[in-house]
């Protein structure tokens, strides 16, 4: 069953990594119509071309790209930290911190999901200007980082308990 649903877990990198490419190409694009179309425009006296959507585009893929790429991290564990003092702590007590750590991380992500449905409700009603979207989706993007950040969490706990994966490697005995 495992091997069935594998695929699962590269949906979120997926998803990154074609929200990169989206940022990359908006961006170019954006820097094209600010400065060649608009020079272009202003030279053969043309009708201005419209552009405002090419911010929002941003807008929008770097609120999914923070949310699940922060959840991404907790996944591989490689947000910033500093091991230099829980290092030091025989190896039990180094695993009720990184178990502490990771009720944490999965309070937080609960925290993030719940009130992030709720800001999206909110805005369920609200358009943005350029792209004519509704805002739900754009809030929904913490929802989704929330969700994630809980998943992955508890599969950081669970690699602590066990001692396996990153999360089990540092909590564990790594002399």
């Amino acid at each position: 069953m495992r091997g069935r649903l594998s695929w699962l877990g590269a949906i979120p990198d997926v998803f990154i990594t074609v929200l990169m490419v989206v940022v990359i190409v908006d961006m170019l694009v954006g820097v094209f119509l600010r400065y060649v179309v608009t020079w272009i425009s202003a030279t053969f006296d043309l009708p201005s071309i419209r552009f405002f959507w090419v911010e929002e585009v941003g807008e929008w893929s770097l609120a999914w790209l923070t949310f699940v790429g922060a959840a991404l991290g907790i996944r591989r564990g490689i947000h910033f930290a500093v091991h230099i003092l829980v290092e030091r702590f025989p190896v039990p007590v180094r695993r009720a911190v990184f178990g502490a750590h990771c009720l944490l991380i999965v309070a937080f992500g609960a925290l993030v999901t719940v009130y992030g449905w709720q800001v999206a409700e909110l805005n369920s009603q609200s358009f943005s200007p350029a792209l004519v979207l509704n805002l739900r989706w754009l809030y929904l993007s913490s929802v989704a980082g929330g969700v994630l950040t809980v998943v992955y969490g508890l599969i950081a706990l669970s690699d602590v308990v066990t001692g396996h994966g990153h999360w089990g490697q540092l909590s564990g005995d790594s002399g």
